[in-house]
């Protein structure tokens, strides 16, 4: 069962289940009655992308990361694609349980990104591009493709954010040059204020989506410009490590701006459990 956790990066999905949170705050479309199994479906397509990616990468991991499941002999590589395939099933069923058609219309086209993302485009200029469509669609999940327009706001901050965490972990074996470190972290600037820009439901929200964006800062910014100043491998994993974790505070502070105080406090809820879960199996 261990291999099982560490091939789908099993506690990094905590930092999934907001994405959709603060997609259907965006779009006015609470999380409801079926639709609260949104953010299961979005955890079981990001499990689907992790056993995809080690799937794909068994050749370069044997090289470089010896220790993960399928190099090092614990799991198969069939059986790494089998739970991939099925994982992408049981994120696509959930979505259809949880908001019909309007649903599916987003997670299919999430799904194809996802798998596209691990077979096609990661290791090309392309990749980081692709991770950010990825979690872009996880967005507009919540917001249903009948609420899209609304959330696309919301989904270009998460995506700006995966951007540049995607674009400085390529950077996690071999290190980095300080150029893409600085970029990683102006990305972050950007989705800190695109988060906290445009109009509020009442002052209360606003200050608790400022509060919530000043932890992302604080969260990802910090290791970011520490990897700028020194672009090696640990430097950057440590950032990576946090860009990951950092999404939370960055959902909270959208779902919070949105008007929806309980969805931010309930996904601000999840980072101290990423982050002592990730003491024993890492997110990156």
């Amino acid at each position: 069962m261990r291999a099982y956790v560490e091939l789908v990066r099993a506690p990094a999905a905590l930092t999934v289940l907001g994405d959709t949170v603060a997609g259907a705050a965006a779009a006015g479309n609470p999380l409801r009655g079926r639709r609260v199994l949104l953010p299961l479906s979005s955890a079981a397509l990001y499990w689907s992308g992790m056993a995809l990616n080690d799937w794909a990468d068994r050749d370069l991991d044997a090289v470089e990361r010896p220790e993960r499941p399928v190099p090092s002999g614990r799991i198969s590589p069939r059986r790494a694609l089998i739970v991939a395939t099925g994982l992408s099933a049981t994120g696509l069923g959930l979505a259809a349980w949880a908001g019909g058609r309007d649903a599916l219309r987003v997670a299919v086209p999430l799904a194809l990104a996802v798998w596209s993302y691990d077979t096609v485009l990661k290791n090309t200029p392309a990749g980081p591009v692709g991770m950010a469509a990825c979690r872009a669609l996880d967005v507009l999940l919540g917001a249903g493709a009948a609420g899209s327009r609304s959330a696309l706001p919301a989904a270009a901050a998460v995506a700006g954010h995966t951007l540049g965490v995607t674009a400085l972990s390529r950077g996690e074996v071999h290190g980095t040059s300080a150029s893409t470190a600085r970029t990683a972290l102006g990305g972050t600037a950007l989705s800190a204020l695109a988060a906290v820009a445009g109009p509020s439901a009442s002052r209360r929200d606003r200050l608790a989506g400022l509060v919530a964006a000043a932890g992302y800062v604080v969260t990802v910014g910090r290791p970011q410009l520490a990897a700028v100043r020194a672009p090696d491998a640990a430097s950057v994993r440590t950032a990576t490590k946090a860009g990951v974790h950092g999404m939370v505070p960055l959902q909270s502070a959208l779902a919070a701006r949105a008007g929806s105080l309980a969805g931010a406090a309930a996904v601000a809820l999840a980072l101290p459990l990423a982050r002592r879960l990730s003491r024993k199996v890492s997110p990156t």
